[in-house]
């Protein structure tokens, strides 16, 4: 269900609510959808459908995540270049003028009036929708595990990237600790901690925002997008994936001799 639409498409859409797993799985850069509210800001077509304006290959597995681990999916209807909503409202980065080797005209020198009028449409619904989904499941006793969704390209600034899979924390590191052990051991990709990312980069900020002041184990993952270019390769990085984040809060888990010593 859309919390919020601009011109009759979704900002952002829940499915699988009613999911009872035990993860909340999230994907702020889902779309590469720039609505006519907002237009093109200026690129043409091979940069509006380039990795600067979504994630190839997040939303595919995102969902087949969702599937397989029996959780809601929060999802992004609208261009990271229009509101980035992995960035608050006072970043640069929100709005970005540039992108790599790419500018964005349609977002240099933005005036306070319209970086205003994109958080309301953009940035605010989303959150709102984020934010329901977990106060649901707090007030039924379930908190809920975030991870969020993300792809990198394999080629930035001209440089190639060997990281394969990335797992990226916020202020704590226990549940990404665990999923890069569960993917060194499960996986045959290259996993990193806090690569090609980090918080320093200030790629953290729903996990700040929604999972930590509320104490849920949260991380933030990464895939070189060249390992999602299709449908097929979505499924097999999600069926590949699945297992390794249940294992990985099994690991997270007291044991029932340390629940009983507690």
């Amino acid at each position: 269900m859309a919390a919020a639409r601009i011109q009759g498409l979704p900002v952002v859409t829940t499915e699988n609510r009613d999911a009872p797993g035990p993860f909340l799985i999230v994907c702020e850069h889902a779309s590469n959808h720039f609505p006519a509210a907002f237009g093109t800001l200026g690129l043409p077509p091979a940069a509006q459908k380039a990795h600067i304006a979504w994630d190839p290959g997040a939303l595919g597995l995102a969902r087949r995540l969702a599937a397989n681990l029996n959780a809601p999916l929060v999802a992004a209807g609208i261009s990271r270049l229009v509101y980035d909503l992995n960035r608050p409202p006072h970043s640069p980065g929100a709005m970005a003028a540039r992108s790599e080797t790419f500018d964005i005209p349609g977002n240099a020198g933005l005036a306070p009036a319209e970086r205003r009028r994109r958080t309301e449409a953009v940035y605010l619904p989303f959150h709102a929708a984020l934010h329901a989904e977990i106060a649901r499941r707090l007030a039924a006793g379930t908190p809920p595990v975030m991870v969020t969704i993300h792809s990198f390209t394999p080629i930035w600034f001209g440089k190639p990237r060997e990281v394969e899979f990335g797992i990226i924390h916020d202020a704590d590191p226990t549940l990404a600790r665990a999923v890069l052990a569960e993917a060194k051991a499960r996986t045959g990709l290259d996993c990193r901690l806090n690569e090609p990312y980090s918080a320093a980069d200030e790629v953290t900020h729903t996990l700040r925002l929604q999972a930590t002041p509320y104490g849920l184990a949260n991380v933030m993952l990464e895939v070189r997008n060249d390992l999602i270019a299709d449908p097929e390769a979505e499924r097999a990085m999600a069926d590949g994936l699945a297992p390794v984040l249940r294992a990985a809060l099994a690991a997270m888990s007291p044991k029932p001799a340390e629940k009983a010593a507690v």
